[in-house]
């Protein structure tokens, strides 16, 4: 049954809220270890001081209209990837940041695209709710064949309705998390190119040497205010003969992550979110320090940091993530990769991290005549002279 809201007492029907999963779909979900009852929680113990008790969740108002510089004056600076994605990379192993969570892995020859979303907002309206800030450097059309679709969890910003309807038009198979199929199939993706794992279960993909596997997460999910928790959320493991990469999707700090390197590692690229982060939900969002932490858990590698500079999902600074990513990597020695948005970058080639973002918010510099201009006063002003 699909989702409804109510609005002065008449029912609406929204196709961009999804559908519930039922059937052989529910019965497989409760048999998941993480499934209680009704729904998935978090079976890790949340670590202690991720969240900060006497901090209040941010108000609707705070949400729309409070903080200073949630957003950029203007647009970010961003590279189009279409000349650099005609080649091969030479490492095997290349990546392209295209706004929050999106990013296009390249990997032996095999292309991944992680939580894809071009929509305008991360929202079930077109009308209402977060508004992406930043366009995607290129149209979802101008996309190289795609081989695989990962989507982590089930919240807007990470699983968009416009966006799947167009791939579910394309012979791409998805891999996802428990339950989050049947908002795939409603949306137009056939069955038969869904999978849906539990933590700890591996996809290999057909015809390729790709494998997907799901890992653990502290996190939630929901589209609506009755679906909470419905569906499961996953990290992601994606692995070539040659390459491992990590995805985070999102999540909160949890010591689980050394048990996914133990399990899954070494990685050659970590990807983890460290934007949307806010003290009354610490434990559901790593921010850029936390995300530090995760990257020494997960053995270290590259580090490229998602999750931010496309939407205003918590009241802090647009560019606050970054600056204090680069500020606290710098003493730890990780090595970060930063590229501009839509930068293909190799993980296996030192890259120099600079802040491209800073000058966005700078104001140009005001630009004074040569001479001074000559002013002629006439014999009498009229009063007033507006």
């Amino acid at each position: 049954m699909r989702p409804a809201l109510r609005a002065g007492g008449a029912v609406l029907r929204m196709r961009s809220l999804g559908k519930r999963p039922d059937g052989l779909r529910l019965e497989r979900m409760k048999a998941s270890a993480r499934w209680a009852g009704e729904r998935f929680r978090n079976i890790h113990p949340i670590l202690p001081g991720l969240r900060d008790p006497a901090a209040q969740m941010p108000s609707l108002p705070d949400f729309l209209c409070g903080g200073e510089r949630r957003v950029p004056r203007r647009q970010l600076p961003c590279v189009n990837p279409r000349p650099t994605w005609s080649n091969a990379p030479g490492t095997g192993l290349r990546v392209t940041w295209l706004g929050h969570s999106t990013v296009l892995i390249e990997m032996n020859g095999y292309r991944v695209l992680t939580d894809p979303v071009w929509g305008p907002r991360a929202s079930p309206s077109r009308l209402i709710g977060p508004k992406r800030f930043q366009p995607v450097p290129v149209v979802l059309r101008a996309v190289p064949p795609i081989d695989l679709v990962v989507v982590s969890h089930d919240h807007y910003d990470h699983l968009d309705y416009p966006t799947i309807r167009e791939l579910a038009k394309l012979d791409v198979p998805f891999v996802t998390s428990l339950g989050v199929g049947a908002h795939l199939e409603a949306w137009g993706v056939p069955p038969e190119r869904i999978v849906e794992l539990d933590w700890w279960e591996t996809h290999a993909l057909t015809g390729t040497e790709l494998s997907v596997t799901a890992a653990p997460s502290q996190h939630f999910s929901g589209r609506s205010l009755h679906d909470r928790n419905a569906t499961l959320w996953s990290s992601m493991v994606i692995r070539s003969s040659r390459h491992a990469v990590f995805f985070s999707g999102d999540t909160g700090l949890t010591t689980e992550y050394a048990t996914i390197r133990e399990r899954t590692g070494p990685f050659d690229l970590i990807m983890l979110e460290i934007g949307g982060y806010h003290p009354a939900w610490g434990d559901m969002h790593l921010g850029p320090e936390n995300a530090l932490q995760a990257h020494a858990l997960l053995g270290g590698g590259a580090f490229l940091p998602i999750h931010w500079g496309t939407f205003a999902l918590a009241t802090h600074h647009w560019d606050q993530p970054a600056e204090t990513l680069l500020t606290c990597a710098t003493s730890k020695d990780v090595r970060l990769l930063m590229p501009r948005l839509g930068e293909p970058v190799e993980p296996a080639h030192e890259h120099e991290v600079t802040p491209w973002w800073r000058p966005v918010d700078q104001r140009p510099p005001r630009q004074l005549p040569s001479e001074p201009p000559v002013i002629t006063l006439p014999e009498s002003m009229p009063w007033p002279f507006d």
